[in-house]
């Protein structure tokens, strides 16, 4: 009990840190370049204290639950050393943890409404819904076959970055075709997927597979994960603007 309190406080602390400067930035140009008073300080000093307990929570989740157990199933897997189990936990890792991240549900479904607004789709509830539902499970794919792609990565030793080249010279050529009113959401949706869920999990599968496999450095080839997850979701995004179109 005192060791977990210690670690609370001590995370509640590097929270506040950690904000500190972003409370510092609002508080100088709100009073000092605007010149304005801080509307509502009760609320806001409410909030803030929500966002650094819920920082400290959420930081406190990943170092207790997702990392060690991201780790630890990559580890199981390589000692049992089934390479198809393997992938197909991968794929359902980074397509479970992508369908579930709040921003991308957030992001489909505002881009559901501007594609209505822009006369692209019908505008009634069952199209937007069904637009919005086809974006998140496209994200999801895509999310989940960089995963799959990135731990062949760590098996085989690929090196990273001619991966990496051969997937931004596919962004290019699909933003040849696609349609320009997608073009931005696809973008948007790299940045997106890589948030609170997808992050920790990933990250930590990755690092856990290169720790295992003899002669493979968990710094050298550990990560880059997130940077495959980061670009499938463009091309396959611009994908799913072909075919809506």
């Amino acid at each position: 009990m005192i060791l977990a309190s210690r670690f609370f406080f001590r995370t509640l602390l590097g929270s506040l840190r950690d904000l500190a400067p972003i409370f510092l930035v609002i508080a100088v140009f709100q009073l000092l370049v605007l010149g304005q008073p801080i509307p509502d300080p009760g609320g806001l000093l409410m909030g803030a204290l929500l966002v650094v307990v819920g920082l400290t929570l959420f930081v406190m989740g990943l170092e207790l639950g997702l990392f060690p157990i991201g780790e630890s199933m990559a580890h199981d897997f390589a000692r049992k050393g089934s390479l198809f189990w393997l992938l197909v936990f991968g794929f359902a890792l980074g397509f479970g943890t992508t369908i579930a991240e709040p921003a991308l549900i957030a992001v489909a479904a505002e881009a559901a409404r501007v594609a209505a607004d822009g006369a692209w789709i019908a505008s009634d509830e069952h199209s937007l819904r069904q637009y919005a539902l086809g974006l998140r499970l496209t994200v999801a794919f895509s999310v989940g076959l960089a995963i799959l792609v990135g731990l062949l990565r760590i098996i085989h030793g690929w090196p990273v970055h001619y991966l990496i080249i051969a997937g931004y010279l596919g962004v290019v050529v699909m933003t040849r075709f696609a349609p320009a009113e997608i073009i931005g959401i696809a973008y948007d949706s790299g940045g997106v997927t890589t948030s609170t869920i997808t992050v920790p999990l990933v990250a930590a599968l990755g690092i856990g597979l290169a720790s295992t496999i003899k002669g493979r450095n968990p710094v050298v080839d550990g990560f880059g994960l997130i940077a495959f997850a980061s670009l499938t979701p463009i091309i396959g995004v611009m994908a799913y603007g072909v075919l809506w179109s």
